[in-house]
């Protein structure tokens, strides 16, 4: 069962590209954010299930928009080209998904986060 999704991603084709995985999979991005403030603004006010995160966006560190996120009490995946060492401060025990991915490393990620919200 899909779940609505905001998506904070500075790279144009990335974000794109991670959209397609998410429909594929049955879930719907309600909101995209290429930068965090434009992220922080959607945590704060979008109608969403679970947010996906890149960690490192246009050099900024995410961790307002994930503490925006996480005072709703909604889950978060961070995605980074980086190791789980760059997880932003607080939130050291959040699922990471290596940049780049595939589908099923996704998948299996945003089914864990799913049953969180069911």
């Amino acid at each position: 069962m899909g779940v609505a999704v905001i998506l904070v991603e500075d790279e144009a084709l990335i974000r794109m590209m991670i959209v397609e995985m998410l429909e594929e999979l049955g879930h719907r991005v309600v909101a995209e954010a290429g930068n965090v403030t434009h992220g922080r603004s959607l945590a704060c006010s979008a109608d969403f299930e679970v947010a996906l995160l890149d960690i490192n966006v246009g050099g900024e560190n995410i961790l307002p928009v994930a503490q925006s996120v996480a005072a709703r009490g909604l889950p978060i995946l961070f995605m980074s080209g980086y190791k789980a060492d760059g997880l932003p401060d607080g939130f050291s025990k959040s699922p990471l998904l290596t940049k780049p991915f595939e589908v099923t490393k996704l998948r299996e990620a945003m089914e864990t986060l799913v049953a969180k919200v069911n």
